[in-house]
C-alpha cells in the first residue's frame, strides 16, 4: 500500500477489523488519539478490547461513539458562530426536521427547543460552523488530536463524509476502517452525499483516492468463516474483492446447507445453532432468535437462518436483484465459523 498519513482499509466480515485499529493504537503511545464508530456497542467493544489486551484503556486513547464526538468537538465549541441561544445541550433522535424551515433561520432548521439539535442535521450544522468560523473547528481538533480512528466507516452518510473529507485534508492522521457488504445502518438521513449511501461508499473512498488525500487497501483474509461460508457470502457483491479463508478446521458439519421446516427442531437438538430471523415479527418455530442487523461484529460456530421471502427467492435463482436487503444477508451469513442453514419452507 503507498505511504501516506490516511489510509481507508475495506475489510470484509471476519478479517478482524476492530483489532487493525486496537494495533494501530497501541504502535505510538506518544500520539493523541482518538478512536469513534457509530454504535455504543461497538464503541464498548473497542473499549473492552483494550482491557483484554492491557487490562485498560490507555490515557492517550479516547474512545467515542460518533455522535458523541460530533457533538462534544463539533457542535459545542463553536456553536456561537450560530445561534445566539443556550448551549446545545444534546441530540433529538426522535424528532423529524421541519424540512419547511430555511437554512438561515438556524433555531427552526437545526434545533429543536433552542438546546437539542436534530441528529440528522449535526453533521450539517458543523459544517457550517466550520465555514463560518474559517475553518476553526479542524484547527481546535488538530490541536488536541493526532490520529482519528473510525471504525464500521461504512455507517456513515450524509454530511458525515464532508467531515471526514476535512479530517484527510487536515495534518490529523487518519485511519478509516469498514466494510460496504456490512452497510446495515446510517448515521443520519440527510440527503447530502445520497449517492454514496451505504454500499455505495465504496464509490466516495475512490474518489477521496483519486483526490490523492488517502490511500485505501483491501483486507480479504477471513479468520472467521469457513471457505464455503466466504464463497457464498462474496457471491453477494460479485464487484468487491474475494476472500480468503484461514479457517481450516473441519468439525464434519461444514458450508452451506438448506433444510424444511419439518428438519428445523431435529436440526436444531443436534447443532445448537444461533438463530437469526429479519426481526420480531418473523416466525422461528418457537426457537429463541436474534435479529441479523443486531448481530455485525458479532462470530457464532453456526447460524440457522429464517430467510425472508425475498431472500429465499435469491436461494432459488441466485437473482441478486431480488435478495431484498443484501447486506443483512451478508452480516448474517457471515457470522458463522462452520455453516449456515436456510429454513425453507
Amino acid at each position: 500500500m503507498p505511504s501516506h498519513k490516511n489510509r481507508i482499509l475495506l475489510a470484509g466480515a471476519g478479517t478482524g477489523k476492530t483489532t487493525l485499529i486496537i494495533d494501530a493504537a497501541l504502535s505510538d503511545p506518544a500520539k493523541r488519539i482518538l478512536i469513534t464508530t457509530y454504535t455504543d456497542e461497538n464503541t464498548e467493544q473497542i473499549r473492552s478490547y483494550f482491557v483484554e489486551r492491557c487490562g485498560y484503556v490507555p490515557q492517550n486513547v479516547t474512545v467515542l461513539p460518533w455522535f458523541s464526538f460530533l457533538l462534544h468537538e463539533g457542535v459545542r465549541p463553536y456553536q456561537t458562530h450560530m445561534t445566539a441561544g443556550p448551549r446545545i445541550r444534546t441530540i433529538d433522535f426522535a424528532s423529524i426536521p421541519n424540512r419547511y424551515a430555511p437554512k438561515a433561520e438556524v433555531e427552526s432548521f437545526y434545533l429543536v427547543g433552542g438546546d437539542r439539535i436534530y441528529r440528522d442535521r449535526v453533521s450539517d450544522f458543523i459544517c457550517e460552523c466550520t465555514r463560518r468560523s474559517n475553518g476553526a473547528v479542524i484547527r481546535r481538533l488538530q490541536r488536541i488530536y493526532d490520529c482519528v480512528f473510525i471504525d464500521e466507516f461504512q455507517d456513515l452518510a450524509g454530511y458525515d463524509l464532508d467531515i471526514v473529507e476535512s479530517l484527510l485534508r487536515s495534518p490529523i492522521s487518519v485511519m478509516a476502517v469498514g466494510d460496504p457488504r456490512q452497510a446495515t445502518f446510517s448515521t443520519n438521513r440527510n440527503p447530502k452525499n445520497k449517492q454514496f449511501k451505504r454500499s455505495n461508499i465504496h464509490s466516495w473512498i475512490q474518489k477521496m483516492e483519486k483526490y490523492g488525500i488517502c490511500a485505501v487497501a483491501e483486507v480479504t483474509e477471513c479468520h472467521r468463516a469457513n471457505q464455503a461460508i466466504c464463497d457464498f457470502a462474496d457471491a453477494l457483491y460479485p464487484l468487491l474483492p474475494k476472500s480468503v479463508s484461514r479457517n481450516e478446521r473441519e468439525t464434519g458439519h461444514d458450508g452451506v446447507f438448506l433444510i424444511s421446516e419439518l428438519e428445523v427442531h431435529d436440526y436444531y437438538d443436534r447443532h445448537r445453532p444461533v438463530v437469526l430471523r429479519w426481526d420480531k415479527r418473523a416466525k422461528t418455530m418457537g426457537l429463541p432468535a436474534r435479529n441479523m442487523g443486531a448481530t455485525k461484529g458479532r462470530t457464532f460456530d453456526r447460524v440457522l437462518i429464517f430467510p425472508t421471502k425475498p431472500m429465499r427467492e435469491y436461494l432459488s435463482t441466485k437473482d441478486l436483484s431480488k435478495a431484498g436487503d443484501i447486506s443483512k444477508l451478508y452480516v448474517a451469513v457471515t457470522r458463522a465459523r462452520f455453516s449456515v442453514t436456510f429454513v425453507i419452507p
